[in-house]
């Protein structure tokens, strides 16, 4: 296993080389949104955030995980909000990440031969990392000596690339930064350190967004002190990106009390009817199966996704009802590119609290979102006053 601190030089010398050799994941393909669509979509990502930062909002959810009761006072960063687009031009909200993957890959979309983040974009990036950080220390300030970027293996993720580039978008700041494995993270007294070096902010690429796993329980201790910047985090996570927020939000009465009356209405109309499959009879849910789509409230990157036109009996019952959502089926958005080829496409915003860091499309054959589609992937947005 091997951690990167990164030089200047060297680094660009590598992502060249990296770059020219990867394609997949990133399409040549431009897509259509409306400015409709997306002034729907954004008003989805700040009426969510609205609601994530009202006080009263934890108590009325069902009692959350122990690492997510830890309120730090911060936020996240590089939040994921993606939605399809009904044939009423609605656009719908399908999922909230708290570690959205990909921003790199859409920077490549509209600059391939880029070795770095757009200098604005960069700026923008930076901002919300010294954001998090500043809040953290309760210092205006503030800013971290090493940042640790985590994952489960890192040099084997797919999404590894990207994390190499936010590297050396911190060492052009001054700022020490190691991309590692959970594993070579280690404790002393109530801090967090790698190689005797203290770590002061870990930006989480790990899937375990609850810090369950064995390998996490370090990085678990020091959250539940507050001992480290960690970022996206359990709390966020939990208010916002648990899937079974999606099922509360679905009760028709959840939002009184929390968002003005126009306002809960508008969430509602984008947020797909979601129920927990134990919430239903599966003799009933057999015979409208295929207007729904079945998700592990556990789940990410598409893994363990059923529509249900798909679905067979058996595998209806196998799904375990109490961590298995069935949500109203919202078909993709279909593109038809110059050359005849046909994609499934849905729409991703990359978001720091209220602030949209950009935008992009996902297309993709198949049943799920993916990054294997040959020439799928994140793709260049073509914003129109209609929805082609």
């Amino acid at each position: 296993m091997h951690n990167h601190i990164f030089n200047l030089s060297p680094f660009h010398v590598r992502i060249r080389r990296n770059m020219k050799n990867q394609q997949q994941g990133i399409s040549r393909h431009t897509v259509n949104l409306s400015y409709r669509c997306l002034k729907q979509m954004i008003n989805v990502v700040h009426d969510l955030q609205s609601l994530c930062e009202n006080p009263a909002y934890p108590a009325k959810l069902p009692k959350l995980p122990g690492n997510a009761q830890v309120n730090p006072k911060y936020f996240s960063v590089l939040m994921g909000y993606d939605f399809h687009i009904d044939d009423t031009q609605q656009a719908k909200l399908i999922e909230v990440n708290t570690n959205a993957g990909g921003l790199w890959f859409v920077t490549r979309c509209y600059q391939p031969d880029a070795i770095q983040y757009p200098s604005k974009l960069a700026d923008k990036l930076l901002t919300t990392f010294l954001q998090e950080y500043r809040l953290f220390r309760q210092d205006p300030n503030a800013q971290p000596h090493l940042i640790a970027i985590i994952d489960h293996l890192p040099e084997q993720q797919f999404l590894y690339p990207e994390m190499r580039v936010f590297a050396q978008l911190f060492q052009q700041v001054g700022i020490k930064t190691v991309i590692i494995d959970p594993g070579q993270v280690e404790m002393q007294g109530t801090k967090l350190y790698y190689q005797d070096q203290a770590i002061d902010l870990i930006y989480n690429r790990h899937c375990d967004f609850y810090l369950n796993t064995t390998e996490m329980q370090h990085i678990a201790n020091a959250w539940q002190q507050q001992s480290v910047c960690l970022t996206p985090n359990p709390r966020i996570y939990g208010l916002l990106a648990d899937k079974q927020r999606m099922v509360d939000w679905s009760h028709p009465e959840f939002f009184n009390g929390l968002l003005a009356p126009a306002i809960a209405s508008r969430l509602q109309q984008a947020i797909p009817h979601t129920q927990l499959l134990s919430s239903l009879s599966k003799d009933t849910l057999w015979s409208g199966r295929k207007d729904k789509v079945f998700k592990p409230t556990t789940s990410y990157a598409s893994q363990g996704v059923y529509v249900g036109d798909k679905l067979t009996k058996n595998k209806l019952s196998s799904l375990m009802p109490e961590t298995t959502l069935v949500q109203q089926h919202i078909k993709p958005t279909i593109t038809f590119t110059p050359d005849g080829e046909k994609f499934k496409t849905d729409f991703r915003l990359f978001v720091y609290r209220k602030t949209i860091l950009a935008i992009s499309a996902r297309l993709y054959q198949g049943q799920v979102t993916n990054l294997r589609t040959a020439n799928g992937g994140f793709s260049k947005i073509k914003l129109t006053s209609t929805q082609a």
